[in-house]
């Protein structure tokens, strides 16, 4: 199977800009799934993603920070924001760390209320929910002309499986392959799909993860490629290190030719 050609993609911020569904999900399982003593502020009020909520994207990793930072970016005393916000960001994932020690916490719950709240949405509203997410038609077309070239194609999401592939299917894409925040991490699920494909790339928009990539022995053989599109950092596209390529949206075709 090694003469398999697999090319390789995060989900959100490479395919589909997420955001919205983000904010909307973390702020409903806030509402109804998370336990808090905290007094939230007026929540009906944010009929738009707020922008802080925008500026700390880039940072995250899993899911289950949204719901932390949609948490601490809605509660009344001492709320996340522009004051407070350099402060946070300095040590993002200590932060986090301490926010569940403090509540008492546990990051695979915060996830299972996430999950929670996007399955109560897509039975009462699957058509809304899946409005929030609006897709990088470029990426789309893409996909479905490397696949015209017998291309697999591989998509590894840190959202669920099930939602991942309920988004996938409304955008009319079917790829070989998709994993799942359930899958685990993502180093470990290229090492092993280079055992059986030739991989010719990964695009991915969070630095930090490819930089794991091309340091692990098992996978530093693989093109990793930030995607410029995506939720960057200001100094994400600085100074790559050998192994990672900043990608524009315009030369995705690029990846056929190496």
């Amino acid at each position: 199977m090694h003469h398999q050609k697999l090319i390789l993609f995060d989900f959100d911020g490479v395919i589909v800009n997420g955001i919205n569904e983000y904010w909307f999900s973390s702020k409903l399982a806030c509402e109804k799934y998370l336990k808090t003593s905290c007094k939230y502020l007026n929540i009906e009020k944010y009929i738009q993603v707020p922008k802080i909520f925008i500026e700390i994207r880039p940072w995250v990793k899993y899911g289950w920070e949204m719901i932390l930072i949609t948490h601490e970016i809605l509660k009344i005393h001492k709320p996340l924001n522009d004051v407070t916000k350099n402060s946070f960001l300095e040590n993002y994932e200590e932060n986090c760390l301490q926010l569940l020690s403090e509540y008492s916490w546990k990051s695979v719950e915060l996830q299972q209320y996430l999950d929670k709240a996007r399955a109560y949405q897509i039975k009462n509203d699957f058509k809304k929910w899946i409005s929030l997410h609006q897709p990088f038609n470029e990426v789309v077309s893409f996909i479905r002309y490397a696949k015209e070239k017998n291309y697999k194609i591989g998509i590894i999401s840190t959202k669920s499986k099930i939602f991942t592939s309920k988004i996938l299917s409304k955008l009319e894409l079917f790829p070989d392959l998709i994993f799942g925040y359930e899958s685990g991490n993502k180093v470990d699920i290229i090492s092993n799909l280079s055992q059986s494909y030739n991989i010719r790339g990964f695009i991915e928009d969070r630095r930090k993860t490819l930089s794991n990539i091309i340091d692990n022995n098992q996978t530093k053989f693989i093109n990793c490629y930030l995607a410029e599109w995506g939720y960057l950092k200001n100094t994400d596209k600085k100074n790559l290190p050998n192994g990672i390529k900043l990608l524009k949206i315009k030369n995705l075709e690029d990846l056929l030719a190496n």
